[in-house]
């Protein structure tokens, strides 16, 4: 901003400011203590106000005056924003599904229903894109933090130019609060070392309650208080975050009414379900079995999923639903008895994590109700931030980690070894494709596709009981998430600042959808007439009416090895006109090629003006990567005392690399166990501990195998120098900037010396591609969370010998001359 301009926004600010000053002490002595006063809030945080009192040589001749404190708008209405994880459109009762939301069926009879908002198809954009206004791309945000990439749209970066409305809410006088998932601090910005600011302390939100990632295991989270790890379920096998979070937040909302009953609070209530793992109580898996929802099948759950929408309104009685994928998901009268047997404990335990849910969002409302604050507070509950996730593959999974590696279609026979522990700390569980499909229902296809409406269009309630006179409406008008933050500034009188900590602010790129909670406004056109959409290489835009969306592709659950190279225009486009055919039935395309050029035309408009390109296609494969981290071009890492916490986006990652990990211990008389390092946990890490005084290094594949290297004997006292070698055979991560995921996943040969002895030496066929489990630490000298044996140890597992250094030592491979020439010939085959 030039300096002229910045000196008109400061002057005006303070005016401002000193204007409404006067008007909120009108009624109190100016300058009291109980002083308050709002803020026109264009420049955040305001200019200090001038002292209105009267200075003299002597405190008995002076006038002291206190700088009021900035409050909202009067009358401004709590609000509790909650968002649902990977739930498609089918799920509710409220809408349609069979799954009970009590809760939710409640807010709708009191607010309203709206049947037609969109996400972005994937988790972390959709939630950057809510909590700040603005499209997934334009925040940094157009995959999620562990795929980054150096582009500005894709680097997971939400810029200091676009505030969060916590920023917003709390500069303005709110008391900001953030419970569950926090997928929106960069995976390389995660560990204790920071920086901090975006935190969702950092972010704006004064309070934060939850777990850092895409998912987390619900039994034993990796969880925080503000920036403080904390393990309130230690000694607690029946603690579950879903529960743990709502005593959280009713504690501190209760604790906000007492202390300062005036004070407006701002809540975003976020939790990890329904993403995986699917992790319910004993007590509501009961409840869902005894209903029997599931036994006639994923198919019939959809047929019946399609008839309730019908007799709600919310599909049109002559819709039809597309055909079943056969070729993808198999028919339910197909499956064997072992796989009956296996989706429907898989779907139970699904439905019982939803209603588990929702009945504890219901406990956090009762709450408000009972302080007296319900009538004032207004509830954004969205069901989702994208479709259904398909990411289990067609069989589900006991271990959604094994997907992101590669493993996509377990065995039943291989999956029912976990049938009795289900949704237990024991799995990281996912169910069939088949059910999201169902669950997605009336649309099709999941998260992921951002080309189809199961993967981007949601629904949400809203209730605000002094706002909303419309008890038990229906709003039908397109909205997407990025219309929530300008509907909360204009329900509570607060304009989007024009500057914040000094940094002049990039518009609002949403639409406020307030003037639909007037009845009179009820069939009013959309107000947001126009949107893109883009995941991953499919795209899609949505215009007056129109849809142009590119054809699928590859199913979620499929990593092509060779990405399309030309995601913009190496495409089949199909159209669609949503105002007669609501869920993508009738391919419009070869009969108007002409509205398919003008609307591929207004989607590159759109995508260079939110920064979508370049675009890429790849998927798991980007994870590997390189990215910025405390780890990012070193090579020797040296310890010389035990640490735990350290993400692993801030650790030194071993995959795909050959390496050598050398600990100088000290063993006691008597001897000595416990673990020296591990890395990951249950689902997949690799740990080097003790075990009854013999040294052992150990890989967890996927815990479908544990490779294991074991000394002989148990270490005498004294010094000893334990080194695991390992030489990787593959060519590395480079072969993913050739469109090549050959170089990930490789075998190799490792070796454990005890003093500089051989001890053991074997080879290993294939390695870990991808990444360990995510929601677990790199930690030394202990274990926390689960362990990467529960046959061996149980964490903590503390090193009772002395730690005296411990060294990481990294060689990544360098591709050869002759291995690019190879690499650049498939690539350009594959291009032809």
């Amino acid at each position: 901003m030039p300096a002229t301009n910045r000196l008109k926004l400061t002057v005006a600010v303070l005016v401002s400011f000193v204007s409404t000053t006067e008007m909120a002490l009108s009624q109190s002595q100016v300058g009291s203590p109980d002083g308050t006063t709002t803020i026109d809030g264009r420049q955040l945080p305001p200019e200090p106000p001038v002292f209105g009192g009267k200075i003299e040589e002597q405190a008995t001749n002076s006038t002291p005056w206190w700088p009021p404190r900035v409050v909202p708008p009067e009358n401004a209405p709590n609000i509790l924003l909650i968002m649902l994880d990977d739930a498609g459109y089918g799920i509710p009762s409220t809408f349609g599904g069979v799954i009970p939301t009590d809760t939710m069926d409640e807010l709708a009879k009191e607010g309203l229903s709206f049947t037609n908002i969109y996400s972005t198809a994937l988790c972390s954009p959709t939630r950057a894109a809510l909590m700040t206004g603005r499209n997934h791309h334009s925040v940094g945000f157009g995959v999620i933090s562990e795929s980054s990439t150096g582009y500005p749209g894709y680097n997971s970066i939400i810029p200091d130019n676009k505030a969060t409305i916590g920023r917003i809410l709390s500069d303005n006088g709110y008391a900001t609060s953030w419970f569950g998932k926090n997928h929106n601090t960069p995976a390389f910005a995660a560990s204790q070392a920071g920086p901090f600011d975006k935190w969702p302390t950092g972010l704006g939100f004064e309070y934060f309650f939850g777990f850092v990632g895409g998912d987390a295991n619900q039994w034993q989270p990796n969880l925080y208080r503000n920036t403080t790890p904390i393990y309130p379920f230690e000694g607690d096998p029946e603690w579950n975050l879903i529960t743990g979070m709502a005593d959280d937040a009713i504690d501190h909302i209760s604790r906000l009414h007492q202390i300062e009953p005036s004070k407006p609070f701002f809540v975003k209530y976020v939790p990890g379900a329904t993403h995986a793992p699917h992790h319910p109580t004993k007590e509501w898996v009961e409840k869902i079995e005894a209903m029997n929802l599931f036994d006639g099948g994923y198919e019939a759950l959809r047929q019946t999923i399609f008839e309730n929408q019908k007799k709600l309104g919310l599909v049109p009685q002559d819709a039809t639903l597309s055909p079943w994928p056969a070729d993808k998901i198999k028919p339910w009268d197909k499956l064997t008895d072992d796989e009956k047997k296996l989706f429907v404990r898989q779907v139970e335990v699904f439905a019982a994590y939803a209603a588990y849910t929702d009945h504890e969002i219901g406990r956090v409302i009762d709450a408000i109700d009972d302080l007296g604050k319900r009538d004032n507070t207004l509830i954004f509950y969205i069901n989702g931030d994208n479709g259904t996730s398909a990411e289990g593959g067609p069989m589900g999974t006991p271990n959604e980690v094994a997907w992101f590696n590669g493993i996509a279609e377990m065995p039943a026979k291989t999956q029912l070894q976990w049938y009795d522990v289900w949704g237990t700390e024991e799995t990281y569980n996912h169910m069939s494709a088949g059910w999201s499909w169902a669950f997605d229902t009336p649309f099709d296809y999941f998260k992921q596709n951002a080309n189809r409406l199961g993967g981007i269009r949601q629904n949400m309630v809203v209730s605000w009981p002094d706002g909303i006179a419309d008890k038990g409406g229906q709003r039908d008008q397109f909205m997407h998430v990025i219309d929530v933050v300008p509907t909360i500034l204009e329900v509570t009188g607060i304009d989007a600042p024009l500057e914040v900590d000094g940094i002049v602010q990039s518009p609002i790129e949403g639409t406020s959808f307030a003037y639909t909670f007037d009845e009179k406004n009820k069939d009013a056109p959309s107000r947001h007439r126009t949107q893109y959409f883009e995941m991953m290489g499919q795209w899609a835009l949505y215009h007056e009416g129109w849809l142009l969306s590119t054809k699928v592709n590859r199913m979620p659950w499929e990593t092509p090895k060779t990405p399309n190279p030309d995601p913009l225009n190496n495409q089949v486009l199909e159209l669609y006109d949503l105002t007669t055919d609501m869920n993508q039935r009738n391919d419009l395309a070869a009969q108007h090629p002409e509205k398919i050029e003008e609307l591929k035309a207004i989607f590159i408009e759109e995508a260079n003006k939110y920064q979508v390109f370049p675009m890429d296609a790849s998927v798991t494969s980007r994870i590997s990567l390189p990215r910025p981290s405390i780890a990012a071009g070193r090579n020797e890492f040296v310890y010389v005392r035990p640490m735990t916490g350290v993400p692993q986006g801030d650790s030194p990652s071993i995959l795909n690399s050959s390496y050598t990990i050398t600990a100088e211990i000290d063993v006691p008389e008597g001897g000595a166990e416990g673990m020296i390092l591990t890395s990951g946990g249950r689902f997949a890490g690799y740990g080097f501990y003790l075990l009854d005084g013999k040294p052992v290094f150990l890989w967890n594949m996927l815990n479908l195998e544990r490779i294991k290297w074991e000394g002989k004997e148990a270490l005498a006292p004294g010094k000893h120098t334990l080194e695991f070698d390992f030489k990787y055979d593959g060519l590395g991560p480079e072969t993913l900037a050739y469109g090549s995921t050959s170089g990930l996943g490789q075998g190799g040969t490792g070796t454990l010396k005890v003093d500089g002895e051989v001890v053991a030496t074997q080879k290993m066929k294939n390695t870990i591609p991808t990444t360990l489990q995510w929601d677990e630490a790199f930690d030394i000298g202990s274990d926390t969370l689960t362990g990467v044996n529960d046959d061996d140890y149980q964490p903590p597992f503390p090193l009772t010998a002395k730690l005296e250094k411990l060294t990481i030592k990294i060689d990544r491979p360098q591709l050869s001359q002759a291995d690019i020439q190879k690499l650049e010939d498939a690539m350009q085959r594959a291009s032809d």
